[in-house]
């Protein structure tokens, strides 16, 4: 099959969906498959302006004025295509007539946009674009959902046919494995983190749902309820906030959290392999690779009991309130003296997320909507042929 995937917009930085396009990329070549990967360039967002606000608009013309000229040059060559993100789901109205899938990680903004999260608004501008997007999806001859989560709100949301919605979940963008201990070890004493220390390990962006304030409040109740003058959370993930910052320095905690920003994935791999344990407290969630990531590692996973955080943590990982941070400190605290035996568990329930298994359920997908196309434009070739006559 030639495939070609739709890629996102590189100045937006938004780097999970770049790992996804990527290990997309990369398998099913191995597969034997022809990919391209075309995304809107930013032409209108290089030019240098003073005035900041101007970036977005100028980035909307370069994804959705100047880029559908550059797709349908691509369309000629595609047997199938695959937007790797809802976000563009805007460019279905373009491809009607080829078969299409796109990939719906979340609809978050969406749900945003239509005031489901009371504390978090969404501006006039984000919410046309919102719609713009539903509309899309609503095109969408097959849309793929990360979580059965996702799929349930893309079910709710939008007015898709159910036979045109499926769920094939998240593989690893990154073969994560344990790391020998030896090489564990000198990794993290290059990132700064104390000889022999036990931490817990955060990984994420700043994004509201990441609750990563209330990462720091579980932490300190921890701290709290049990003096222990070793132990540290390392934060991974964006730069933390002057908010965070703020709660670190008014709760004491400065000489017990690490901030590490942009880690490559072998440094990473070794804080999973070496971390007491993953805490992942998330209110919203698409998938969380994090925790898959690190159970592949062998490192046990305390997360938010909600879904998908639920589904995907499987029997290995040990739920918390995720608002309740006194409360999942508590829990937390009492499960840490036999957390090891959650090793092999959580190993064992990484396995369900094989990068290979998802790509071979994306090609079952690119097939059948291949064969459905086919199918209509022989209905359709007969029907007119029949009216000929």
């Amino acid at each position: 099959m030639k495939i070609l995937l739709i890629g996102n917009y590189q100045p937006d930085e938004i780097e999970s969906m770049e790992r996804f396009t990527s290990m997309l990329e990369i398998h099913l070549t191995k597969f034997g498959h022809q990919v391209r990967v075309i995304r809107p360039k930013p032409y209108f967002a290089k030019l240098a302006l003073p005035l900041k606000g101007l970036k977005k608009w100028l980035a909307y013309i370069d994804k959705y004025i100047l880029f559908p000229a550059e797709l349908r040059e691509e369309l000629f060559w595609a047997d199938v295509v695959h937007i790797c993100e809802q976000g563009y789901a805007i460019y279905t109205k373009y491809l009607q007539n080829i078969p299409h899938v796109v990939t719906c990680h979340d609809l978050l903004p969406i749900r945003s946009g239509l005031g489901e999260f009371s504390d978090y608004k969404t501006g006039w501008t984000g919410k046309i674009l919102q719609k713009m997007i539903i509309n899309g999806l609503n095109k969408a001859a097959k849309v793929a959902c990360i979580s059965e989560q996702t799929k349930m709100d893309v079910m709710r949301i939008c007015s898709l046919n159910a036979r045109n919605i499926s769920f094939i979940p998240l593989g690893f963008n990154y073969p994560y494995s344990p790391m020998a201990p030896t090489e564990a070890k000198q990794r993290l004493t290059h990132l700064g983190i104390p000889p022999n220390s036990r931490f817990i390990l955060h990984v994420g962006a700043n994004h509201w749902y990441k609750n990563r304030l209330g990462v720091l409040s579980i932490f300190y109740h921890m701290m709290l309820k049990q003096n222990h003058p070793d132990f540290y959370l390392v934060m991974v993930g964006k730069s933390m906030t002057d908010e965070m910052r703020f709660f670190i320095k008014n709760h004491y905690l400065s000489q017990h959290v690490i901030e590490l920003v942009n880690i490559d994935n072998e440094n990473l791999r070794a804080l999973y392999s070496t971390a007491t344990a993953l805490l992942f407290p998330s209110l919203q969630e698409g998938f969380g690779w994090p925790l898959i990531e690190a159970q592949a590692c062998g490192c046990p996973v305390f997360t938010s009991n909600l879904p998908p955080m639920n589904d995907v943590g499987g029997e290995a990982a040990i739920y918390i309130k995720p608002n309740n941070h006194e409360d999942a400190a508590s829990t937390i605290l009492y499960h840490l003296p036999t957390i090891d035996t959650l090793k092999s568990e959580s190993l064992l329930n990484s396995e369900r997320f094989a990068t290979e298994k998802m790509v071979s359920e994306y090609i079952m997908l690119y097939r059948q909507v291949i064969n459905e196309f086919q199918h209509y434009s022989k209905t359709a070739t007969q029907s007119n042929t029949l009216e000929t006559l």
